[in-house]
């Protein structure tokens, strides 16, 4: 299975700018012989725009998803997007797989909110989501949720070896691709594709760096800071060398009770 990341500028608002850029990075990673493409978080309608957030957010299964399944079909590679979500009076920062055929394969609620400008506009999620992808058990998350180690081993628990995570990583943040994620992919064995903005979004910088890292916790792949479209083999990823991965997921005890002794 080849997977392609898109590290791009946030279409700011534009979704129609978002469509064009989905449909040719679709084109160019087919040609590459990738079977998905993950974009960043809220690429529709653009991350930083809270105002056009409640105005613009569609229901599942509405345009923006006929749209996305018309492009993966005519492509032939799949796609993964974070998009605005209405349903009813609610919003949610969500995202959705869909495959090579345009049939959809998950859709999932960011669970983690940050900062005030996504508690202002989003409710969270409640649950996870798995599907198989290329015959990978795979899952989703979203940005803020990766940070959290009780998510990662969640799914891995749940039977996951692969973690899409559309992100909108600010510029200063970037323990999070160099601490965090490694120590992440390392303590579950998974693979882990974050895919970031670049460059100004209003006034918020993204810092780029978008990765892909396996499960012994070093880089398949890893971005810059400018427009990048990361594609990767992950085959041999699936059958890593036992003694290059963390047994702490077979090794944890529970501790059997606590003394206080301050």
């Amino acid at each position: 299975m080849k997977l392609a990341l898109y590290q791009g500028p946030s279409p700011a608002g534009d979704p129609d700018a978002a469509f064009t850029a989905i449909e040719g990075k679709l084109l160019v990673s087919a040609a590459a012989g990738a079977d998905m493409v993950v974009f960043p978080e809220l690429f529709l309608p653009g991350y930083n725009q809270p105002q056009l957030h409640a105005s613009l957010a569609q229901p599942q299964g509405g345009p923006w998803a006929a749209r996305l399944s018309a492009l993966a079909r005519s492509a032939n590679c799949g796609v993964t997007v974070g998009w605005a979500e209405r349903e009813g009076k609610h919003l949610y920062n969500s995202a959705s797989v869909f495959d090579a055929r345009g049939q959809r394969l998950a859709h999932y609620r960011k669970l983690q909110l940050y900062g005030e400008m996504e508690r202002s506009v989003f409710v969270p999620g409640c649950d996870y989501v798995l599907f198989q992808l290329g015959g990978v058990r795979a899952g989703l998350l979203i940005c803020y949720d990766v940070e959290f180690a009780q998510h990662c081993r969640a799914l891995r628990e749940l039977g996951a070896e692969l973690l899409l995570v559309p992100t909108a990583n600010p510029s200063g943040f970037e323990h999070v691709q160099d601490i965090l994620l490694p120590a992440r992919a390392l303590e579950t064995n998974m693979t882990i594709a974050y895919a970031n903005y670049c460059g100004q979004d209003g006034e918020l910088s993204f810092g780029g760096r978008s990765l892909l890292v396996g499960p012994d916790g070093h880089d398949l792949a890893r971005a810059g800071h400018g427009e990048t479209l990361l594609v990767t083999d992950l085959n041999s990823n699936f059958n890593i060398d036992p003694l290059r991965v963390s047994a702490q997921l077979k090794d944890f005890r529970e501790a059997s009770g606590t003394h206080d002794q301050l």
